[in-house]
């Protein structure tokens, strides 16, 4: 077995360099027999994926783990929204870009390119492939850029308004954000247009990933009961009459039942991928296949498989040959353990992530939602220690506990914001002061805290384990409430005094802003505060790197003063491959181990 560390603290001051080393082998030069790929082995030189020269799709079968069921094609609304999904659904989009394995933000000039015309004011302008397309012919277009800026704009009354109480009209997980920076939209000469531009009417700090994959506008148009022009014509003069018809469908109309493959004609897909027909087992797994009608570079092996699999049950599946590749959610002490046992069948690949543990509370309901006492008697009996040193420096032995949210603990930003916005008082378990907040708060011996988080994990497990230890001794009675739907209902109902989950990071620089300010459309818990809001609309207004700084440390202090929640540790990476494939590359970014799958290949 191989396996690599590399130290996160070095990685991330290197410029260019990865996270995660990659283990490759080279490749042979005979030429390829019939149903055998031409892609090649290649070392990359930089976060970005590796040029493989001419690939022809090779017959044969990949499968990876996934955990959670498939839910649908539109993986942009806060019911969908998740890692599990997206690693399906980007295998079936384009976009202009992608995150490397560090957080860089990787161009894809296959599909097209983009540029600042001008700083301020903020204008870009994007150039699609003149071969891009959707898998049923249709030419990726303005009117489908305009449909994704309009998801992201309108009110259900048909205003463009930067009011954030408005209630949008698409269920777009990221609200009304791209129309308050962008209020007259796109602008282009015709809706089937190539070039088109993005005036802002202040600059937004993470311009450069706002736009890139859109869902194709010729479907909804007719789902509607128009025609594109119409679409078009309709979201240019917010008339509701045709944009709540629109709404409607995109909401709803992409969303799957377990088994049933999207119907092409209503999700025709513009990625290397598209789903195969008879290729969903609900429970089981759902496999794609290569998209016949990509203008770019064609997947190396023919099938991808996304395979069911509970973290607990990866490394056998592994073992067994069911699996070729995993990337276990909340490695555990044993993950190591367990695969240095497979020998050379397998390489391994570990580091840190850009994904970090929390707990947060629920501030709609419950024993926590107004007390800032209670929330604090939590925070004082929570071994974030213990639980760093029990499960995570096992796995990676520079870990710490995290005491910030916006910043990893290996950047260089990381020791100057933490001074700036917390004063180490949860960093050791406190009991006495604990049981004091407790009485003040006027809770009541056996209080139950429902932590909730998806089914299984046995990392999770462990941590309400060692949780339920130490604050069941304050008067709290830890209810471990996991559950395998927690993401679709636990979370969005609010069926949980804390919740324990992960964000994944990546290179963005305002996306904090969605979870912590009101009424971002990932604040699950109902957070609300008005020092934390003006200083999001501050930080995200401005590309100044010293204002984002000064901008972090205000949203950090106050996010601790007011116990949004509490950090726990930044992941650490454990992926791991048969070893008879080639270019698989663990990244820190969000995009899991599957971000360049396309390009995976099997030794000859």
């Amino acid at each position: 077995m191989k396996i690599r560390r590399l130290s996160a603290a070095v990685a991330v001051a290197a410029s260019g360099a990865l996270l995660f080393s990659a283990c490759t082998s080279p490749a042979g030069n005979d030429d390829p027999a019939e149903g055998e790929s031409t892609a090649t082995s290649a070392a990359a030189d930089g976060p970005c994926k590796a040029d493989l020269g001419e690939v022809t799709t090779a017959d044969g079968e990949i499968k990876v783990s996934n955990e959670v069921e498939f839910l649908g094609y539109n993986s942009n609304t806060p019911e969908t929204y998740s890692t599990y999904n997206s690693a399906v659904t980007d295998r079936l989009f384009s976009g202009f870009w992608y995150w490397g394995v560090d957080g860089t933000i990787c161009p894809d000039e296959t599909y097209g390119t983009y540029e600042a015309l001008s700083e301020d004011p903020l204008q870009v302008q994007y150039t699609l492939n003149d071969e891009a397309a959707w898998s049923d012919g249709t030419p990726v277009t303005y009117a489908d850029y305009l449909l994704d800026w309009a998801t992201q704009a309108v009110t259900e009354d048909g205003k463009v308004t930067d009011d954030a109480t408005e209630t949008p009209l698409f269920n777009h997980v990221s609200g009304l954000t791209l129309g308050d920076y962008v209020p007259e939209g796109p602008q282009a000469d015709s809706p089937d247009a190539k070039t088109f531009t993005y005036d802002y009417e202040r600059v937004y700090a993470d311009w450069r990933i706002q736009v890139n994959s859109p869902f194709p506008a010729h479907v909804v148009a007719e789902q509607a009961g128009v025609s594109t022009e119409e679409l078009v014509t309709a979201i240019q003069d917010l008339d509701l009459d045709v944009l709540k018809k629109a709404a409607e469908f995109w909401n709803k109309g992409w969303l799957s039942q377990p088994g049933e493959v999207p119907d092409p004609a209503i999700a025709p897909v513009s990625g290397p991928y598209d789903f195969k027909a008879d290729g969903w087992e609900a429970g089981q797994y759902i496999t794609l296949e290569p998209n016949d009608a990509y203008w770019g570079t064609p997947p190396a092996i023919k099938e991808l498989t996304f395979r069911i699999v509970g973290a607990d049950a990866q490394i056998q599946a592994l073992a067994n040959g069911d699996l070729d590749g995993i990337n276990p959610n909340g490695p555990t002490v044993d993950t190591i353990t367990q695969l240095e046992q497979l020998g050379d069948a397998v390489t391994v690949e570990t580091g840190s992530t850009l994904t970090w543990e929390h707990l947060d509370f629920n501030f709609k309901s419950g024993i926590f939602s107004d007390s800032l006492e209670a929330r604090e008697a939590f925070a004082l009996c929570v071994p974030r220690q213990k639980i760093v040193d029990d499960l995570i420096k096992p796995i990676d032995p520079e870990a710490v506990v995290m005491n910030a949210r916006e910043v990893f603990p290996f950047q260089d930003s990381y020791e100057d914001t933490v001074s700036g916005s917390y004063d180490g008082r949860y960093d050791e378990v406190d009991l006495d002061a604990a049981k004091e907040k407790f009485e003040a708060a006027g809770l009541k011996e056996g209080e139950e805290v429902r932590i909730g988080y998806a089914a299984p994990n046995p990392r999770r497990a462990a941590e309400v384990e060692a949780i339920k230890s130490s604050c069941d001794q304050v008067g709290f009675e830890i209810v471990d409430a996991a559950a395998p739907d927690f993401f679709d209902k636990t979370l969005p109902n609010g069926d949980y005094e804390v919740a324990l989950f992960a964000w994944q990071g990546s290179g963005q620089i305002a996306s904090g802003e969605n979870i912590y300010s009101t009424p971002g459309q990932q604040n699950y818990g109902g957070y609300s505060d008005e020092t934390v809001d003006e200083a999001w609309k501050t930080l995200a207004s401005t590309t100044d790197e010293a204002v984002h700084a000064e901008q972090v440390v205000i949203i950090e202090k106050q996010l601790w003063d007011t116990l949004y929640g509490i950090p726990l540790f930044a992941h650490p990476g454990v992926i791991a491959s048969s070893s008879s494939l080639e270019n698989v590359r663990a990244t820190a970014a969000q995009g899991g181990i599957v971000w360049n799958a396309e390009q995976w290949i099997r030794a000859s």
